[in-house]
């Protein structure tokens, strides 16, 4: 898929703030879980990671053909690749401590990236791009 060109559906006025609330609702619990990751000592819970990856799951298909779509599966690629690198760098943790620390910073830094980015472009009322 050509991610500079994305085909615009046209939706009316209230279904389209309708799915940007949701977004929103989505980046701010992604957010909220991001940031509790970077800051040390922080316990973000994973039940809000995963409303979240619900929400952008059962909403994206109503967003399809819009330039909110990007944004619903920019989030769910976000928590997938996330997942990935944190379950393929676990066992640094087991066998090596500051290995598994740096590895989940890192991981952790690049997920807020992500979201900041993403809502970024929301605020703007633009697609986002990888």
């Amino acid at each position: 898929m050509n991610d500079d060109f994305i085909e615009v559906r046209a939706l009316d006025p209230s279904r389209t703030e309708g799915l940007k609330a949701w977004g929103w609702v989505s980046y701010l619990l992604h957010l909220v879980v991001a940031v509790a990751a970077v800051v040390p000592s922080a316990q973000p819970s994973i039940i809000l990671l995963l409303i979240a990856l619900v929400i952008d799951l059962v909403k994206r298909d109503e967003a399809s053909g819009t330039w909110l779509a990007t944004h619903f599966s920019w989030r769910i690629r976000s928590v997938l690749w996330a997942g990935i690198l944190y379950l393929v760098t676990a066992p640094l943790w087991l066998l090596f401590f500051v290995p598994g620390w740096i590895a989940w910073t890192v991981i952790s830094i690049w997920f807020l990236y992500r979201i900041v980015r993403g809502m970024v472009a929301m605020n703007r009322n633009q697609p986002v791009s990888s």
